[in-house]
């Protein structure tokens, strides 16, 4: 068995800037890359569940991220996943007791070089590793749980609700 389940849904943490659209797009999860740029150790599962913007995301998405949770063996999940409805899937996902799962995101893609993906993921790693059963919001060197989160798009960060 995997030490950790790592799920990716997209969001920001792996959008791509295409430069004849002049916007940015979810494309492929730099997730491998950056776990093997930081030489990580740990026995770990990396799936892509879906490519979306979390804005785009629906009560059917929650539901299959759910499923995927469950079904695995690994008892660590880290899910990335966009900020945007980050804590209303940390929420549909809250009742899963017997596992830890880590969401995390970035507000600039992984893909620029001032971003806070890198960090987050590493954080988000530990945490998922660290923390006791429960659903949880890893960002930017906090860690909160699931139901008693918000993202304050104001201060660019999540607070405690």
């Amino acid at each position: 068995m995997t030490d950790l389940q790592i799920f990716t849904t997209g969001g920001t943490i792996d959008k791509v800037y295409f430069d004849a659209l002049s916007e940015f797009q979810v494309g492929a999860s730099p997730l491998d890359a950056i776990l093997s740029e930081a030489n990580v150790s740990i026995d770990y599962a990396l799936t892509s569940l879906m490519k979306k913007d979390s804005l785009e995301l629906d009560d059917a998405d929650r539901a299959a991220v759910r499923d995927a949770v469950l079904a695995c063996e690994a008892k660590h999940v880290l899910i990335t996943h966009g900020t945007d409805t980050m804590a209303q899937t940390a929420e549909a996902l809250r009742d899963i007791g017997d596992k830890t799962v880590v969401l995390t995101g970035a507000m600039q893609p992984a893909r620029l070089r001032s971003t806070d993906a890198i960090f987050n993921v590493g954080f988000a790693i530990a945490a998922a590793r660290m923390q006791p059963p429960g659903v949880y919001i890893a960002m930017n060197g906090r860690v909160f749980e699931a139901g008693h989160v918000r993202k304050d798009r104001g201060a660019g960060q999540f607070v405690a609700d």
